[in-house]
């Protein structure tokens, strides 16, 4: 009698809201287990093999993920694919039947979306997107786990974004406060694809918040309870049209005059790396309001979760059941 051996399907993450609200509080609280005792998980992934593919640079994202892996137990391989893109020396079904056979998870920092879809179509263990054109899921996990330990609920509260609207960062933050139960509200220039609409407007049915934009910054700002930005010169913007950006989004520059306009205990998120000046003066992201830093210690710990939750499922569901 023949048998035939059926591996699990592999889970991947291309955008926020390829998650639960239920799966995302979850991998909060491991993510701050581990914050809290790093040492007791320091077997979580050992012998596991993360393999980061860059095709855009990142300080944090390379340095947050090895650094993980480590601590964890486990080892990552950083690979760069800048001069060598995905599908253009074999097929993307090529590599990723390859890689899955070699280690136990991908993350992918690319220029395009349909890199990062195309190899989670063919591979057989979890694939990340740590970031393409379209979203930036786990940031958004540093991001609502900074939340939770500034107002220990994100329930009730109210987010607004400032500055370029046509990017992974406003497309993602959408997708995150609809899922979650946040409002959220953005002021800037640039056309969110109808695609983003269409679900964050779904998602938003079933969770009862408001997504929307506003025609200034002040009637975003006004009450909300986190303030947030992101740079106005994301990597691969040409030189010959920085300064036209420039003026296109100055009036959506976060200053102390608007974020007055915030709640007295609002918070300012940006997401890094900032340009002072530009995105937000240097007396906001300087200020006592401030915690991009938290913010970015945290991008370490919520991927650590994330990372046990798609590599050792049956180890991620052991430990909530010892917090």
């Amino acid at each position: 009698m023949s048998m035939s051996m059926h591996k699990p399907v592999p889970r991947h993450i291309l955008k926020i809201s390829d998650l639960t609200a239920e799966e995302i509080t979850d991998i909060l609280r491991l993510a701050a287990a581990m914050k809290r005792d790093r040492d007791r998980y320091n077997e979580a992934l050992k012998g596991d093999t993360l393999l980061m593919l860059f095709e855009k640079p990142s300080l944090r994202t390379r340095v947050s993920l090895e650094t993980g892996m480590h601590q964890m137990g486990g080892h990552a391989i950083f690979y760069s694919i800048d001069n060598s893109p995905l599908g253009k020396k074999e097929s993307i079904s090529d590599t990723g039947k390859v890689l899955s056979r070699m280690v136990q998870g991908i993350t992918g920092r690319v220029m395009s979306r349909d890199s990062i879809r195309g190899l989670a179509e063919v591979s057989s263990i979890p694939v990340v997107n740590a970031l393409d054109d379209y979203a930036h899921p786990m940031q958004m996990l540093a991001d609502i786990l900074t939340i939770q330990e500034k107002f220990g609920s994100w329930k009730g509260l109210t987010m607004a974004y400032f500055g370029d609207l046509e990017n992974n960062m406003t497309y993602d933050l959408m997708r995150l406060c609809a899922v979650v139960g946040m409002n959220f509200r953005m002021a800037g220039e640039g056309d969110i694809e109808d695609s983003v609409w269409d679900e964050v407007n779904e998602l938003c049915k079933k969770t009862g918040v408001t997504v929307e934009r506003t025609p200034t910054a002040e009637a975003a700002i006004t009450g909300v309870d986190i303030v947030y930005c992101d740079s106005w010169m994301s990597y691969g913007i040409p030189k010959e049209i920085e300064e036209e950006r420039i003026r296109l989004f100055m009036p959506y520059q976060v200053t102390t005059d608007l974020m007055k306009l915030a709640n007295p205990n609002a918070i300012f998120m940006n997401c890094l790396p900032a340009a002072r000046g530009m995105e937000q003066t240097a007396e906001v992201i300087d200020g006592p309001q401030s915690v991009v830093f938290d913010q970015a210690e945290n991008r370490l710990h919520a991927q650590k979760a994330l990372l046990v939750r798609l590599l050792r499922p049956h180890s991620f569901e052991w430990y909530l059941t010892r917090l």
